[in-house]
């Protein structure tokens, strides 16, 4: 029969630091008043102090005579211990008064799959050099996805442009997004789409049902008001609306990012070229109770200083 294990030690079963100093600095000396002169107390008190130490523990660490002080063996299997409780002491100290290096800091960010490769792995041998004790981990999903992970502390903070209105999540502004309505133009050649009554003839594409990239065409200052499209397909990523787009199977509203190659190219056109899109800004979210808020603003800062591609 085995037998129960003992409970674990509560706050008042733990030796006091100075109890340990005490202990430390008699073992060391072996001679309370050489000890007690080291640590600026008097003999008695160093005394008193170890007494209650051994009260504690239920062990007699040194064995006394008139002559002579030794450690016994639990004496001298407490002393690494007790220093290294010490040192760990020290360290919290000198960690607070900003005196020691700070402690090594694992972060995960959830991005975008398609602004992630574009733009935050590129960019992550910069952020190691600039923020040398963080190790940058990667989560990619969609907008919602990485929000979700943020709420509920599976990723630790999150790169979108998508709008929050969670007084939770606090935001760091990083670079402004801006958005062109575009086609191919073999598509546009075959199927022209310059009037609103052109457009039933085409299919829209976007990353899903709500059609959250066409909105920024749909709810700018002077845009036509648009009858419904000949059909709507939702490919859950803005890269695949993208290839779709240069494929000729339908039109989008695409982050300008993403196709200024091919609108300089050619192989995209805009829409309604004189309605100025909406704009909107990538933001470095991060929940409102988390310690290392000052990593993650200097995270931003970073980010902010590296240009979107």
């Amino acid at each position: 029969m085995s037998r129960p294990r003992p409970a674990p030690p509560t706050a008042t079963d733990l030796p006091a630091i100075d109890s340990l100093r005490c202990f430390v600095a008699a073992a060391e000396h072996l001679n309370f008043r050489t000890a007690a002169r080291a640590l600026a107390l008097t003999p008695a008190a160093v005394g008193q102090r170890i007494r209650l130490l051994e009260e504690q523990l239920g062990a007699t660490l040194f064995a006394r005579t008139t002559r002579s002080v030794r450690l016994t063996d639990a004496g001298l299997s407490l002393l690494p211990r007790a220093r290294a409780c010490l040192g760990e002491a020290a360290a919290c100290v000198r960690v607070v008064r900003g005196e020691d290096d700070p402690p090594p800091i694992e972060l995960t960010l959830g991005t975008r799959f398609e602004l992630g490769m574009s733009w935050i792995v590129p960019t992550l041998p910069r952020l190691a050099a600039a923020l040398p004790r963080v190790t940058m981990h990667l989560f990619f999903g969609s907008g919602q996805e990485i929000v979700d992970r943020l709420r509920s502390g599976l990723v630790d903070c999150a790169v979108t442009s998508a709008k929050i209105d969670d007084n939770r999540l606090l935001a760091e502004r990083l670079h402004e997004e801006r958005y062109a309505f575009v086609g191919a133009p073999e598509l546009l050649q075959r199927t022209p789409l310059e009037r609103p009554e052109d457009v039933p003839r085409h299919v829209l594409l976007d990353i899903d049902a709500r059609a959250p990239l066409f909105a920024y065409f749909r709810g700018a200052p002077g845009a036509p008001a648009l009858p419904r499209f000949g059909g709507h397909r939702w490919l859950g990523l803005g890269a695949a609306v993208k290839v779709q787009v240069l494929a000729g199977e339908g039109v989008a509203v695409l982050p300008l990012y993403m196709i200024e190659a091919e609108l300089r190219a050619g192989r995209l056109r805009r829409l309604f070229p004189a309605v100025a899109l909406l704009i909107d800004y990538f933001r470095l979210l991060y929940r409102d109770h988390d310690p290392r808020q000052s990593v993650y603003r200097a995270l931003a800062a970073e980010l902010a200083q590296t240009p979107i591609s």
